[in-house]
């Protein structure tokens, strides 16, 4: 049975007032990896996320009804909370759900006493920058040969930070 394709585009406040934030949970693997897998040329593994499973982390998923439309990870630090993974599913991309999550993720982090918050994205994902620098964060360094790429090479990270 073929699915139709997502809407491209913002999506109605109904909809979008009918999304959810949950903590992540060993039970959502399956759906996470399902996106990870698809999103990413080097996703992460089904053992990172579990080992950040814990109190050191916050880890969120962001769901209308039962569907996983994306989900974000961060490590608490001393005033300060660092993005480490945040993912769309690639077919609801474009609709303002990472922009959602940002907007999550600040809110927790001020919560939690959080000054600032920092990430690192591969330099040619031209389209997350852009994400971030509209969202108010700014590049700060850059860290070489951070990500693998492919055959065997690597890639620069952008490092990017947000004062909250």
């Amino acid at each position: 049975m073929k699915t139709e394709p997502k809407p491209r585009g913002p999506v109605s406040e109904a909809v979008r007032n009918a999304v959810t934030l949950s903590p992540m949970l060993p039970d959502h693997l399956d759906a996470i990896m399902a996106i990870e897998q698809t999103a990413y040329s080097h996703p992460w593994s089904r053992g990172n996320f579990r080992d950040s499973l814990n109190p050191l982390f916050d880890a969120r998923c962001l769901w209308l009804d039962s569907e996983l439309l994306g989900y974000f990870l961060a490590m608490r630090g001393f005033e300060e909370m660092h993005l480490l993974n945040i993912t769309v599913a690639p077919d609801r991309q474009g609709q303002g759900w990472g922009h959602m999550m940002l907007d999550a993720l600040s809110l927790l982090s001020r919560h939690e006493g959080a000054q600032w918050l920092w990430l690192e994205v591969r330099q040619s994902n031209q389209r997350a920058l852009r994400v971030y620098e509209r969202y108010g964060f700014r590049q700060v360094s850059l860290r070489k040969d951070y990500y693998p790429a492919d055959r065997q090479q690597r890639e620069h990270a952008v490092v990017m930070s947000l004062k909250l």
